[in-house]
């Protein structure tokens, strides 16, 4: 009976977060009022030639979870903290058009179209923008780039080249009933983008040259084929068949969702001509739809668009470079004691991800407390496969004897006495992704080599173990910075080249058992 009190008074403890972060939104975004009156269901219009089509879809609402703290713009979030990099760290509003004061227009279709509005929320310590407006029209055919979503085998040698969008001035509108005088001008010029929307590192900032292309029209010039009335994500992603690099995009289109204050799950559209890969599972799970730029057949008007920074500005890719010094903690001891120096978004990330596939977030399955004497040892294996329409099909191997390694600890688990091992082989390119979460999510221990498929530790729960076996090629710190942001155990195997010694690999292993019961 008190266990199931605690866990009734922690349920009402996140109903009531997310009812104050509802009301926070709501307040300050009263437009929204206007143009969203039911937010779990919203209607799209078709308008060809002479005839329209109505389709009624339905926005997923957010999850229920357990490390979810309030996503709100407080103006006291310190620079370069933790809840900067990871969370609330884009406190700078900046208005680049206010929603107009003179009402709804007749659009030259016939529509009924508000005057349109465009701002940005600034991070300084990102140097990245989570920008979002209204009122905006995309015109396909003024962006340079392949139709993307095609079917990887039907492609294979197409340059990256001709997937990346390339945009005319004018591939975006923002309608402008107010202030006439600028009907025909950038909405933004090069001084902004260079304070806001920085370059960085990143050769071809698909986001900034986007912004670049904007202009504004006049309310009688608006005509759209097609009316997206939910909130839309814009992506366009780069290393989209990479797993550590499409989970940096699906944090910044979740990131981008909270700072914006959406009450649900957005659609998305990617602005890319990529072709479709195995990793869409996760996108479809996680929001609420995707479509591709390309596929749309005209003019497509956003009664609310966001956009979604790239990856690579993201802390889990810039913690590559700088340094992040932040450990994972708990949402509860964050709520009643907020520390610059620790974090619970990551961990919340992962709960997203896991709620997406309606897994559970509450499962306790490895802790020596609990009695558990049997403990799940996921080894993450890498293999070939066809990656895009540039790759061979070969992967390289950053652990040369790994079959051998597999054997060995296969051999030894099964006369193992102390406590039952079942040894997973995960061959991730021959699993859904649902059943590769899954896998992370009931694992004690996660064993691999240095490889994207470890991306996948963001899922895992708190107790879990992470053993890493580090060629001396890659000596990287991404999975060992994933586990320190989500508060894991992470333990690393050194080798002087790319072949360990199974016994080795056993005895470590062994001892992280020990360390948890087994």
């Amino acid at each position: 009976m008190k266990m199931n009190n605690k866990y009734l008074k922690f349920f009402i403890f996140l109903f009531l977060l997310n009812t104050i972060t509802l009301s926070l939104f709501f307040s300050s975004h009263p437009h929204l009022f206007h143009h969203q009156h039911h937010p779990t269901t919203t209607i799209i219009t078709t308008t060809h030639h002479h005839y329209h089509t109505t389709t009624t879809t339905t926005l997923k609402p957010w999850p229920i979870l357990p490390s979810y703290l309030p996503w709100s713009l407080n103006h006291n979030t310190h620079f370069r903290s933790c809840e900067s990099y990871f969370g609330n760290g884009f406190t700078r509003q900046i208005d680049l058009l206010k929603p107009g004061s003179t009402g709804s227009r007749r659009t030259g279709n016939g529509r009924t179209s508000d005057n349109g509005w465009f701002r940005c929320f600034y991070s300084e310590t990102l140097r990245s923008s989570v920008c979002e407006g209204g009122g905006i029209r995309m015109h396909p055919d003024k962006i340079k780039m392949s139709s993307g979503g095609e079917v990887l085998e039907s492609v294979i040698g197409r340059s990256e080249a001709e997937e990346l969008p390339e945009y005319e001035f004018g591939a975006f509108d923002v309608v402008n009933g107010v202030n006439g005088k600028r009907i025909g001008e950038r909405v933004v010029g090069e001084e902004f983008l260079n304070q806001f929307v920085e370059r960085g590192g990143v050769e071809r900032h698909t986001m900034r040259e986007l912004i670049a292309s904007m202009r504004f029209v006049r309310a009688d010039e608006f005509v759209c084929s097609e009316w997206i009335e939910e909130p839309t994500l814009l992506i366009t992603r780069f290393e989209y068949a990479n797993l550590f690099h499409t989970i940096t995009d699906w944090y910044s289109a979740y990131v981008s969702s909270r700072v914006t204050g959406l009450p649900n799950r957005p659609q998305l559209v990617f602005i890319d001509g990529h072709c479709k890969t195995q990793l869409e599972e996760t996108w479809n799970a996680v929001f609420s739809g995707l479509r591709y730029a390309k596929n749309f057949s005209g003019p497509v008007c956003f009664r609310h668009a966001i956009l979604s920074p790239l990856g690579y500005e993201t802390a889990m890719f810039r913690g590559l470079s700088e340094n992040i010094d932040c450990d994972g903690a708990s949402a509860h001891d964050l709520w009643h004691k907020p520390d610059d120096k620790k974090t619970a978004r990551i961990s919340e990330f992962g709960e997203m991800i896991r709620a997406a596939f309606s897994l559970p977030l509450h499962q306790q399955h490895h802790s020596s407390k609990s009695g558990s004497r049997n403990h799940n040892v996921l080894f993450v294996r890498r293999e070939d496969y066809l990656a895009h329409p540039r790759h061979a099909g070969k992967v390289q191997s950053r652990l040369s004897n790994e079959q051998e390694v597999f054997d060995a600890l296969k051999n030894w688990s099964g006369s193992h006495s102390e406590c039952k091992i079942n040894l997973i082989n995960g061959l991730f390119g021959h699993m859904s992704m649902k059943e590769q979460v899954k896998a992370i999510q009931d694992a004690s221990v996660i064993v691999g080599a240095h490889g994207a498929g470890l991306t996948h530790i963001v899922s895992a729960t708190p107790e879990t173990e992470i053993l890493e076996i580090i060629s001396s090629e890659y000596r990287r710190p991404h999975f060992e910075l994933i586990s320190k942001w989500k508060g894991l155990n992470y333990h690393p195997i050194y080798l002087s080249g790319s072949h360990a010694s199974p016994p080795v690999v056993i005895n470590k292993l062994r001892d992280i058992l020990k360390s948890i019961g087994c």
